[in-house]
């Protein structure tokens, strides 16, 4: 398997390999896939962490967390909103350039409301506004970190290297 590359992003991305053994994101010749994204505890994150997003913009730093306070989004409108921001710095973590790659989505919600997902559609629409992906939206009974209300994968094409 020496033709994939995998990336976790700093921060939690690289908590989360260490505790649960698995990477955020594949490189696999021209696709990206991550893994899901979502709505972080603001307790799981180190202390380190920079104000979001960061100057250099190639580090991702996942969560639905308030970038100066460390405190989780109120609302699940701004939760879902965080999490399409730690998708973009994900994909670029990984090389790829952001959103305008993805092809597939697949959202995982504690509560399929309305609000939910007319907060879904509408960030869809803002992170994509040039092309609509496949979206496979599921409701689920729990996440893999407590207080998580959404996590969202995505699949992406990018150039290939080389």
């Amino acid at each position: 398997m020496s033709h994939l590359r995998y990336y976790a992003y700093d921060g939690v991305g690289k908590r989360n390999l260490g505790k649960y053994y698995y990477s955020q994101a594949v490189r696999i010749d021209n696709r990206i896939e991550c893994a899901g994204q979502g709505n972080y505890p603001h307790f799981l994150l180190p202390s380190f962490l920079p104000p979001f997003p960061p100057t250099n913009a190639r580090t991702l730093f996942a969560g639905g967390w308030n970038p100066k306070t460390g405190e989780l989004a109120k609302t699940i409108e701004e939760q879902i909103e965080k999490t399409f921001q730690n998708i973009e710095l994900n994909l670029k973590d990984a090389g790829g350039a952001g959103w305008s790659q993805v092809y597939k989505i697949r959202s995982y919600h504690i509560e399929l409301s309305p609000e939910a997902l007319g907060a879904t559609i509408a960030a869809i629409r803002k992170w994509c506004p040039d092309h609509a992906p496949v979206w496979t939206c599921v409701g689920v009974t729990a996440l893999g970190e407590e207080g998580m209300l959404v996590e969202i994968e995505v699949e992406a094409q990018v150039p290939r290297e080389g």
